[in-house]
């Protein structure tokens, strides 16, 4: 998660970041989400990142991030098995 090249511009007005083990989220000022590093860890948001909006927290475990919407729902992704699949709850 070291190398945020390939997200660098996008990463503008930050509010917050939070890491797994390799990887890295971050809470932009409109509420989005920008992600990087190793997929299987929460690198790669993309098949959440439709729901990623009016995020207001994020926090990371070993290798899953949850974020916390305005609305109080949760949404997660990375590592199934560390708490990145969220659909039987």
């Amino acid at each position: 998660g070291g190398d945020s090249s390939a997200v660098q511009g996008q990463l503008r007005n930050v509010q917050q970041v939070q890491g797994t083990g390799r990887a890295f989220a971050a809470i932009l000022a409109d509420g989005s989400v920008v992600t990087w590093g190793s997929a299987e860890q929460g690198g790669d948001s993309s098949a959440v990142q439709g729901q990623l909006r009016n995020v207001q927290q994020v926090q990371g475990t070993g290798r899953a991030f949850a974020a916390i919407l305005a609305d109080g729902s949760v949404v997660t992704w990375g590592s199934a098995e560390q708490g990145g699949d969220s659909s039987a709850v």
